[in-house]
């Protein structure tokens, strides 16, 4: 006969083990979303635009102090206004009396000129108008009407000039100031009333202008022995479509495309990226090197939030690596690197000997088994040592994919000022001139200028400085 009790006991058990597994799925759920609450773009890739009101007031820098005293270092050659020998007016102010005794010194001698200069914009900004007037005359052969006019620069009775159309692209695309601001300036700086329309015109023309132009910079860029290659979302006709960038130090290229891992399989060299599994996959003519910033926030959160104790030595010793390829790189020899990989390595096995004794997740019913952040992490810079460390074996690679994400940093502005582009063919335009002004900034030419050759159907042709 069966005690009550007994089966008493067993439904407790039988509670108690479900119970059990509720706690340790919450728990494991409390834990990520904690985690997810913990991140923010001081250790992770999520924009400062995301922190919100509760951001800190100073975000801790990954930099670690480099000793230097704040403010201009010796040797830096400052900029300063100074004054012109040839002034456009001057104003003379005569010295009537002395102010500590009171005598008259209208009649002393001038023995000295204190000159004080200020440098200002004109009252009234005037638009210059010139007016071209063009022979009319009647052939006595064929008795039609003849005009001198031969140059199709001429098209309308009334238009705007080149350097009118190169500022209102400065702009509204260098300086990433909207359409309907642009017509304010025009008209309350320079005077100058224009449509929004005329400007959008004026960037198209622009754009075609200098097509070939940013043809010859992507070309450039694909064949660098180094660039780098980052991606980012963008509204553009009511979607979302991906903003693609290729930069180096010479040359700056943006692109629009609707997939995020729309990435050009015919890349050379090497290639800085942030792990995107696309790069991976489509680039089999390039060298791979992994954006270490992106490491050392990633080590931050795991070793902030997860409480890690690896993460802290790895991040050291990626920033030692960078600092001594800045002050010492004469001495990086083969026995240096097989050093620095042993402790890399070192590290590696002492974080995943703490993941083995935390044990794993709890299984899922379908899928693949869930890490923790830190044991995924661990696993990508193991499989990718070589493409982590590349900044040691090249020194043409840079240790951060810094330049592509500034690069890209210009976009999301523009985005948060506009909100994003109506058509897909003013983004195009937009990032067509963007590319040409990013590239003239680079190579130290005056933005404004090299628009103004633009519109003159005669751009920069850019090479490698």
């Amino acid at each position: 006969m069966v005690d009550w009790r007994d089966e008493k006991i067993k439904e407790l058990e039988r509670i108690i083990d479900e119970q059990r597994a509720v706690i340790a799925r919450l728990t494991e759920r409390i834990a990520e979303l904690e985690r997810r609450l913990g991140l923010n773009s001081n250790n992770s890739g999520k924009p400062p635009s995301s922190d919100g009101l509760k951001k800190p007031v100073r975000a801790q820098s990954l930099r670690e102090k480099s000793g230097k005293k704040c403010g201009g270092q010796l040797g830096h050659q400052g900029s300063t206004l100074e004054q012109i020998e040839n002034p456009d007016s001057i104003e003379y102010y005569q010295t009537t009396h002395c102010p500590h005794c009171n005598t008259d010194l209208t009649n002393a001698p001038v023995i000295d000129l204190c000159k004080k200069q200020v440098f200002d914009i004109p009252e009234i900004v005037k638009p210059i108008v010139t007016e071209h007037q063009f022979e009319v005359k009647r052939c006595p052969c064929c008795r039609k009407r003849v005009k001198t006019q031969k140059s199709e620069a001429f098209k309308a009775p009334v238009q705007y000039g080149i350097r009118a159309k190169a500022v209102v692209s400065y702009l509204n695309i260098h300086n990433l100031i909207p359409v309907n601001r642009v017509v304010q300036i025009m008209k309350s700086v320079f005077g100058m009333p224009m449509s929004e329309a005329t400007i959008e015109n004026a960037v198209k023309e622009c754009a075609a202008n200098v097509e070939s132009t940013v043809e010859h910079i992507e070309e450039q860029l694909k064949n660098a022995p180094c660039k780098g290659a980052d991606e980012s979302g963008f509204r553009i006709d009511g979607k979302t479509l991906w903003v693609h960038t290729l930069s180096n130090d010479d040359f700056t290229y943006y692109r629009a495309s609707e997939k995020r891992g729309d990435i050009p399989n015919d890349l050379e060299g090497v290639v800085v990226h942030d792990h995107f599994i696309s790069y991976y996959a489509k680039m089999e003519k390039a060298q791979h090197a992994l954006c270490n910033a992106h490491h050392l926030r990633e080590l931050k959160a795991v070793e902030e939030i997860d409480k890690e104790p690896w993460a802290r030595g790895m991040a050291r010793l990626l920033l030692f690596g960078h600092n001594f390829t800045q002050l010492k790189r004469q001495d990086i020899t083969p026995e240096w690197l097989e050093r620095f990989k042993r402790l890399y390595n070192q590290i590696i096995r002492k974080g995943l000997i703490f993941h083995e004794r935390l044990g794993p997740l709890k299984t899922p019913s379908r899928g693949r088994i869930k890490r923790r952040p830190g044991h995924n992490l661990l696993l990508r810079l193991q499989s990718c040592i070589e493409d982590t460390l590349r900044f040691l074996y090249n020194q043409d690679v840079p240790f951060t994919n810094n330049q592509s994400e500034q690069a890209l940093r210009m976009i999301k502005v523009k985005q948060k000022v506009s909100g994003g582009f109506r058509t897909k063919d003013g983004a195009k335009n937009f990032l067509t001139v963007r590319s040409y002004t990013a590239t003239a900034q680079k190579q130290e030419c005056d933005v404004l200028d090299a628009l103004f050759q633009a519109i003159r159907k005669t751009p920069i042709d850019f090479v490698p400085t």
